[in-house]
């Protein structure tokens, strides 16, 4: 994919930041200071295309990186947080994220990391074939370049003010995409950065995974009606184009994930694996691609799950794992 730049209402860019799977591209966005400089919002994950296209980019607009004042982080997962400590680097700018993402990103990616194992495991238990387990720890360990080198955080969270685009923002916390993900608002413009929370076009990955705390199907949903109460103009997300009808699109998204439910629901009159439903549910869209695979068992754990505490499904030992079934 040929990278983009776009100018935005506001003197904002955003820049498709190139992506090595299927999203094809994360949004960065660059926002300039009346006082000058820029705030830098989810740079990207750390590849050779994705510092080529912010090397062009930085010679377009015939800047320097230390024009860059502060990086903000949405979340920690790697296409957004991967390229924050080689901009940190660049820059000297700090990077800001919550304690609850950063905290998640050192399980993933630090010294002592336990994930790979931790994930093999809970896919053991749902049914994932054992040529399949086999793929997940190599393909955890390969991001660890992609996230590399790793950014000194300055901690922000739920109702923190930031300053950036001539604005005050707040922090608004939201769950159930990634641990410790933040939106941020803008009352006097009405507009939303989003992140991966409200995404137009795709639905937002929900997915049960290690350490996490529990309910993710839940928690999400919350979020969604917490964030339709916002008056919102336009909404920047970190993935597809920035979009208007907000609150729309939340409405558009509870719709789905409450089909789902029922579909699955409708799939439990005798006891099956989670990997089955799995691949009932995603079919060729997952197949060879571990990638895909692991981001759609996982979400298809968080709907079950989710069964389970409605009170529609039950979740049933079978060995060594589980298997789920109507209730």
């Amino acid at each position: 994919m040929q990278d983009e730049l776009t100018m935005l209402e506001g003197g904002w860019m955003r820049l498709k930041v190139p992506l090595p799977f299927s999203l094809r591209f994360v949004n960065a966005y660059l926002i300039p200071d009346p006082t000058g400089g820029y705030t830098l919002i989810d740079p990207g994950l750390h590849t050779t295309a994705a510092e080529e296209a912010w090397e062009r980019t930085i010679d377009r607009l015939g800047i320097t990186y230390d024009s860059v004042r502060q990086i903000i982080l949405t979340h920690m997962h790697p296409d957004h947080y991967g390229m924050a400590g080689w901009f940190q680097l660049k820059s000297g700018a700090p990077v800001l994220m919550s304690r609850a993402s950063h905290a998640y990103a050192r399980r993933l990616w630090g010294q002592d990391r336990a994930f790979d194992a931790e994930l093999t495991a809970l896919y053991d238990q749902h049914g994932m074939p054992l040529e399949l387990l086999a793929q997940i720890a190599p393909h955890l360990e390969s991001f660890v370049a992609l996230v590399s080198p790793q950014a000194e955080i300055t901690y922000i969270a739920e109702g923190d003010r930031l300053t950036f685009g001539g604005g005050e923002w707040t922090a608004i916390a939201t769950e159930g995409h990634g641990e410790g993900h933040l939106c941020f608002y803008r009352p006097d413009t009405r507009l939303m950065v989003c992140g991966d929370q409200v995404l137009p076009d795709i639905t937002p990955n929900v997915s049960v995974v290690p350490g996490g705390k529990g309910g993710e199907l839940r928690r999400f949903l919350a979020s969604l009606e917490r964030l339709e109460s916002y008056d919102v103009a336009a909404a920047f997300p970190g993935h597809r184009d920035p979009f208007t009808d907000f609150a729309g699109r939340i409405r558009e998204l509870k719709e789905h994930h409450a089909r789902r439910l029922d579909m699955l629901a409708g799939w439990l009159d005798e006891p099956v694996a989670a990997y089955d439903i799995c691949v009932r549910m995603f079919g060729e869209r997952i197949g060879g691609n571990i990638h895909n695979l692991r981001f759609a068992l996982s979400e298809t754990l968080a709907h079950l799950d989710h069964l389970v505490d409605e009170g529609r499904a039950e979740r049933v030992r079978r060995g060594e794992g589980f298997m789920y079934q109507r209730k």
